[in-house]
């Protein structure tokens, strides 16, 4: 048996573990829309069943276990610029744009970029551990789910739960912090059966990894910040790294979920209210009152963007 598949099989049993007191969650995934998207009130819910879950602590992290398929939760579609993001804080965790200084945040157009170039979006049940120094890249976890890149040819939408399999990995320095970022590929692409490891991605979709690096050390740029910094040289690490990252910050979720982490500490606060995880002492009941006064669907036509967001920005310092 080969490294990748013992890591596969460790992380496996890890969450068949956690998963093991509760249903099996094999039912289509949907959303629950509240609001008019470009707006501050809008937010999307993960649904199962028809009824709200967790998208941090509900949605398995393992579609098959057996054969390594995890799911991802969509938060930006691909050339989509609004930077949404799964809310730690607010209770069930639902989808929403990030702010800056009061205003929604939108990632700029680095030419030749136009918003995001894959599929972006978290692993569930995954955390960052703030508190956890990683021996390699000598930064601490940024407190938030694992963070995916998912290179298929297929657009997806917000809050979209997608099967994929994992293929490599990239270590962002980004303020100081480990923000890992996860490349994956939907299991139902056309190239799927193809892409197995991280140097099959460079064969089948040539200059992505190049691309993907550019993204992330200058997409801050405009917004008057510098480049960032990758650890490894900016090396992709392959499969059997990219899954023992994802051991780890499922495991480190697991203690998050569990009490062991604090999920309230002098600097941040994370809602752990979820429906499936009994042993959490964030568990509720659907007749709590945070569950059963969760708003229903209000989706709305998306409210105007400013023309500003369509700008390219030309980056002088990029080298690769």
């Amino acid at each position: 048996m080969t490294g990748g598949s013992i890591a596969v099989r460790r992380l496996s049993q890890q969450v068949r573990l956690i998963s093991s007191s509760r249903p099996s969650m094999v039912s289509t995934f949907g959303t629950r829309l509240i609001g008019a998207p470009n707006t501050l009130e809008h937010r999307v819910f993960i649904e199962h069943n028809n009824s709200v879950v967790s998208s941090f602590h509900d949605v398995p992290l393992f579609a098959d276990q057996s054969n390594g398929i995890l799911n991802m939760i969509v938060e930006v579609p691909r050339w989509t610029n609004a930077k949404m993001e799964i809310s730690k804080e607010e209770p069930f965790n639902p989808i929403k744009q990030d702010i800056k200084k009061g205003r929604l945040r939108f990632v700029r157009n680095c030419f030749p970029h136009h918003g995001y170039i894959w599929n972006y979006g978290a692993f569930p049940q995954t955390w960052e551990d703030p508190a956890a120094l990683h021996p390699e890249t000598k930064a601490k976890g940024d407190n938030d789910p694992l963070d995916v890149c998912e290179i298929g040819e297929q657009v997806g939408y917000v809050g979209q739960v997608k099967q994929v399999k994992v293929l490599g990995i990239m270590a962002l320095l980004d303020e100081g912090e480990t923000d890992w970022k996860v490349i994956v590929v939907d299991v139902h692409d056309p190239l799927a059966s193809k892409l197995n490891d991280i140097e099959d991605v460079e064969r089948h979709l040539p200059g992505l990894i190049r691309a993907t690096n550019e993204w992330f050390r200058i997409y801050k740029i405009p917004d008057g910040k510098g480049e960032n910094a990758f650890a490894f040289s900016g090396e992709a690490k392959n499969k059997k790294y990219a899954t023992e990252i994802i051991h780890e910050c499922n495991e480190a979720w697991r203690r998050l979920i569990t009490g062991e982490s604090p999920a309230k500490t002098p600097t941040y606060e994370i809602s752990i209210r979820n429906l499936s995880n009994s042993n959490s002492p964030g568990f509720v009941a659907r007749s709590d009152v945070t569950y059963a006064n969760l708003p229903a669907d209000s989706r709305q036509p998306p409210a105007p963007i400013d023309p500003s967001i369509s700008k390219w920005f030309y980056i002088s310092s990029v080298q690769v």
